[in-house]
């Protein structure tokens, strides 16, 4: 599946936010109540700490990701599509692009997921080792080059 991936601009923050609570709405709800203030002052601090990326397929948009490219690392931060657009490879596609872009760099990707969202299969199978936890999270730490 082609998509673009362009920086977001700061007015974008909204639609990051809606895409968020399409994607991790259910997985939230299934541990928590969603709190919309919450997740509201959350999502927008993430915002303000990291450089986000929309989604883009046949010029609509799609999805939000967070990609924070350090020296040593690449950060993966938030990802998520909307779900008219997941279960179709897109995910796995962006992934794999982007891990290709660390390899190339020869950098380490870092991320962490909530323990009950269904998305760390996908992660496993693009190389990730989980190699720490919270009570909420999985850290997980993919070496460059691990495909």
């Amino acid at each position: 599946m082609k998509y673009d991936l362009r920086p977001a601009r700061q007015d974008e923050c909204d639609f990051a936010f809606e895409v968020k609570r399409d994607a991790m709405g259910p997985h939230i709800r299934a541990q928590w109540a969603w709190d919309e203030e919450f997740q509201r002052r959350h999502h927008g601090k993430r915002w303000a700490e990291k450089p986000w990326f929309i989604v883009s397929v046949a010029h609509a948009d799609v999805g939000a990701i967070s990609l924070h490219w350090h020296e040593t690392h690449l950060q993966l931060g938030e990802f998520y599509l909307l779900s008219s657009h997941r279960g179709q490879g897109l995910g796995s596609k962006i992934l794999f692009d982007t891990l290709a872009q660390a390899d190339k760099r020869g950098l380490e990707t870092r991320l962490e997921f909530l323990k009950w969202n269904p998305v760390g299969p996908l992660y496993i199978r693009h190389g990730f080792e989980v190699v720490g936890e919270s009570e909420i999270h999985f850290f997980a730490v993919r070496r460059a080059n691990a495909a």
